[in-house]
């Protein structure tokens, strides 16, 4: 998967045009943290986060979408929640977590936050994966960092696929490899969109 996959050079290329773009949009976002809220909200209000006893959501770094009242409200109704571990060679690794307190984390590979004590989390035992992205299109095709992670994590299951953005990370429409695995639905501060086929 990812780049690991042979993927066509000129959907490499596009993709990595759009990149650099992308963020530097995210990055100039203004009130964040109000569109988070409103993001986080909805998807609480899903009926796929109410049905999980567990879910994969990631802690956020740099301009991504605040996630933690989405792990905060779970814990508090005793969810498991597990968070990717960014590893600076491999797939992606998974951690179960018990609380947001700052001291249980370090900083880890990438600059994303790593639990102090590790316990191990397998794709497949959570039902909904919360998932970042740059961009995304009306086909729940997402931009992601370029590493592959979430396309191998998504490949191997973990139920309902949400992706979290700002309205205005939209582009018309996206390169998409083989590989690429649109997302069940993707949540904005504006509205739910689903993939429509194009």
């Amino acid at each position: 998967m990812g780049k690991s996959m042979a993927e066509p050079a000129t959907i490499t290329a596009r993709k990595a045009a759009l990149r650099s773009a992308a963020m530097a949009r995210r990055d100039s976002l203004g009130q964040r943290e109000e569109r988070s809220a409103a993001i986080c909200a909805q998807l609480l209000a899903l009926p796929s986060f109410a049905t999980a006893t567990a879910i994969h959501c990631y802690l956020p770094i740099r301009s991504e979408v605040d996630t933690r009242p989405i792990i905060a409200a779970a814990l508090a109704v005793h969810k498991a929640v597990a968070i990717p571990i960014t590893v600076a060679k491999g797939p992606l690794e998974h951690s179960w977590i018990s609380s947001l307190a700052p001291d249980e984390f370090v900083r880890g590979v990438f600059g994303t936050p790593r639990p102090r004590t590790l316990r191990p989390a397998h794709a497949g035992e959570w039902s909904l994966t919360v998932v970042p992205l740059l961009a995304f299109d009306r086909a729940c095709v997402r931009l992601g960092y370029g590493k592959g992670y979430y396309d191998q994590l998504l490949a191997l299951g973990g139920g309902v696929a949400v992706g979290v953005a700002f309205a205005d990370q939209e582009q018309p429409a996206l390169p998409r490899a083989p590989h690429d695995i649109p997302l069940s639905l993707i949540i904005t501060e504006r509205e739910i969109v689903r993939p429509l086929v194009r």
